[in-house]
C-alpha cells in the first residue's frame, strides 16, 4: 500500500532537489515540446485515443557523472552506470476510474547512448500524497528506478498516475484497474515520444515497481501478456514490496503491530478516503474517523499538502484515528470495505510466461514480507517459477534501494 512513510530514507526523500535544464538543452527541445500541443489542440474529443500524446516537457539532463552522483546520494549501486540521460514529462490521454477521457503525466528517461532501438521499463511509483512529488515533477527518491534503468541503457516509462504530478483531479489511490489503464497508456505515449526523439522502442517490456507500484506492476504484467497493446510484450517481471494482499495481509498488519503506527495511519487514512469515492464506505467522514480527525481529513488528503503534514494532522494510531465501530469493520471486513480490499487483490493469481522475481524485506514495516510470499505461492501454484529475494533487516525504503541495481542487471540476464 505504499510507498512513503519518512523513515531516515524517507525524510531524505521530502527534500526537494529539483534542478533546471540547461538552456543549450531547452532550447534544441523547445520545437518537440510544442508540437504535440498543438496538434492536440486542433483534435476532437472523439478523435482522441488513450495514449495519444499532448506535450512532452524536457525536465532533466544529466551525465553519466551527475547520475552516478544521484544515485550514490541515496545510497544506490552505481556501478551499472553506463550512460547519462534526458528526462522528459509526457502529458497524456486516459481515462478515469469510471471509464471518462481525462489526461495524466509520466517521466519517460533515455539513455545517451546504447542501441538506436530501446528496449522499454515500466517503472510504477508507490504511495505519495503530494502531487508534486510524482516523478515527471520532482527529481527525488521517485527518479531512482528511472535513473538506475536509463543509465543501463534501456528506455523508462513512469506514470505519474490519475490525480498526480499535472494530472487533474484526485489521485484514486489503491484503484488498480485505474493504475493499470494509466499505466497502459503511459507505454503508448512514451511510445510515441521516443519515435520523435528518435530513439523507437523495440516493443519488449520489462515491467517493475515498488510498493504500491509493485502492486501495480503485477496486473500491468498481466494485462500486457494478455495483450492489452500489440505493440508491446512483457519479456520480464520484477516488483518490489508490493501489497499483493490487502485482505489477508496488509490490512490485518495494519492491527497486529507488523505495520508501524505511522505508516499505518498514513495508509488507512487514505485509502479510506480513495475509496470512498469509488465505493459506498461512508456518507460522512465521522462515520469512519473520530473527531477531530474527521474534520480535517479530506482536506489533508487532496493531493497539496506535503506527508509530512499529513502525518502531522492525524493521529497518532490506526486506533486513535477511527470510530470504534469502523475499527471493527476493518477488522472484520464484509460488504462494500470486503469488496473495496478484494479490487485490488488478486493481481497474482495468473501464470506469467516470463521471468518473474519478486524483491521484498523481512525488515519492512509498511508492506510486511507476507504480502510477497503470499504472491509467489498464488503464482507458484498457478504453475509459474518465481524466485522470492528477501534483502533482509532493511527498512521499506531501503528494499527498493537495495533492490534497484538488482532489479537492472535481472533484466539484463533476460533476452526479449
Amino acid at each position: 500500500m505504499s510507498d512513503d512513510t519518512r523513515t531516515s530514507h524517507g525524510q531524505r526523500a521530502g527534500r526537494r532537489t529539483r534542478r533546471g535544464l540547461a538552456a543549450a538543452a531547452a532550447l534544441l527541445l523547445a520545437g518537440l515540446a510544442a508540437a504535440p500541443v498543438a496538434a492536440a489542440a486542433g483534435e476532437r474529443t472523439q478523435q482522441t485515443r488513450r495514449g495519444d500524446l499532448v506535450a512532452v516537457t524536457p525536465v532533466a539532463d544529466r551525465d553519466a557523472g551527475q547520475v552516478r552522483s544521484f544515485l550514490s546520494g541515496w545510497d544506490v549501486d552505481a556501478d551499472g552506470v553506463r550512460y547519462g540521460l534526458r528526462a522528459y514529462r509526457l502529458t497524456y490521454r486516459t481515462v478515469d476510474p469510471y471509464g471518462e477521457p481525462t489526461t495524466a503525466t509520466g517521466l519517460l528517461t533515455l539513455p545517451k547512448g546504447g542501441g538506436h532501438c530501446l528496449d522499454l521499463v515500466s517503472d510504477t511509483h508507490g504511495t505519495m500524497v503530494d502531487r508534486d512529488y510524482a516523478p515527471s515533477v520532482s527529481e527525488d527518491f521517485g527518479r531512482v528506478p528511472s535513473y538506475v534503468n536509463a543509465a543501463a541503457g534501456r528506455a523508462v516509462a513512469a506514470p505519474d498516475y490519475l490525480g498526480l504530478g499535472k494530472g487533474p483531479g484526485p489521485h484514486p489511490y489503491m484503484d488498480t484497474a485505474s493504475s493499470v489503464t494509466a499505466s497502459v497508456d503511459m507505454l503508448r505515449a512514451a511510445r510515441t515520444a521516443a519515435e520523435r526523439l528518435g530513439r523507437p522502442p523495440t516493443g519488449a517490456v520489462y515491467a517493475t515497481g515498488f510498493s504500491q507500484g509493485g502492486q501495480v506492476a503485477m496486473a500491468l504484467g498481466k494485462a500486457l501478456q494478455a495483450g492489452a497493446d500489440r505493440h508491446f510484450r512483457l519479456v520480464a517481471l520484477a516488483p518490489v514490496s508490493g501489497p499483493y494482499d490487502l485482505e489477508g495481509q496488509e490490512m490485518p498488519a495494519l492491527f497486529d503491530g507488523r505495520v508501524n503506527d505511522t505508516s499505518g495511519v498514513l495508509y488507512i487514512a487514505y485509502w479510506l478516503v480513495a475509496q470512498n469515492r469509488l465505493h459506498p464506505l461512508y456518507k460522512d467522514p465521522s462515520e469512519a474517523f473520530r473527531a477531530p480527525y474527521a474534520s480535517r481529513v479530506e482536506s489533508l488528503l487532496d493531493g497539496s499538502h506535503e506527508q509530512e503534514d499529513v502525518v502531522r494532522g492525524l493521529a497518532p494510531s490506526v486506533k486513535q484515528l477511527l470510530t470504534p465501530a469502523f475499527h471493527e469493520r476493518l477488522r472484520h471486513p464484509s460488504g462494500a470495505v470486503l469488496d473495496a480490499m478484494r479490487s485490488a487483490d488478486h493481481t497474482c493469481g495468473w501464470k506469467p510466461e516470463v521471468p518473474v522475481r519478486l524483491y521484498a524485506a523481512a525488515g519492512d514495516t509498511d508492506v510486511p514480507l507476507a504480502n510477497t510470499r503470499t504472491c509467489a505461492r498464488t503464482l507458484a501454484g498457478q504453475g509459474a517459477r518465481v524466485r522470492v529475494v528477501d534483502q533482509g533487516a532493511v527498512d521499506h525504503f531501503g528494499s527498493v534501494l537495495v533492490s534497484a541495481s538488482q532489479v537492472v542487471r535481472f533484466f539484463d540476464g533476460v533476452r526479449p
